[in-house]
């Protein structure tokens, strides 16, 4: 069976374009999938603060509220929690940069936040003053692994 030029270019960019026209939420489940879970590009979210001065955070260590640090939401950490220990996650210690209202701030993952959504960070105060006014109590922005 023989196909003429056109028809064979016809199906080529219909084909791009419906590969070209998938939606984000397809395109972050596979950047997902493709880095167990965690993503390997910025990932946009709420970013609220917390006292990790309160107590041990997920990851089994004490921190002050003056510390740079956060806490990522279930769907991020639980996952990456091997035989359901938070100490032992691989995730904890990691160093994240987050970005808001044209500022930015290095922080270390040292907790997990149980009310936040996938993508969202819970900072420590001093983390979140670096961004924004902590009165606010919520800001948007992105962040990514470092």
């Amino acid at each position: 069976m023989f196909f003429s030029k056109t028809a064979v270019a016809t199906a080529v960019l219909s084909l791009l374009q419906l590969s070209a026209a998938a939606p984000a939420a397809e395109k972050k489940a596979e950047a997902k999938a493709q880095s167990g879970g965690e993503m390997s590009i910025k990932d946009s979210g709420s970013f609220t603060w917390y006292n990790p001065s309160v107590g041990y955070g997920a990851c089994g260590w004490m921190n002050s509220d003056n510390d740079l640090v956060a806490a990522l939401n279930n769907e991020q950490f639980d996952p990456q929690t091997p035989n359901g220990n938070p100490n032992r996650n691989p995730l904890c210690g990691r160093r994240i940069r987050v970005w808001s209202n044209g500022r930015s701030v290095d922080v270390t993952l040292v907790d997990r936040c149980p009310q936040c959504n996938w993508g969202d960070l819970d900072l420590s105060p001093a983390a979140f003053r670096a961004l924004g006014d902590q009165n606010v109590g919520r800001l948007w922005g992105d962040w990514q692994w470092i």
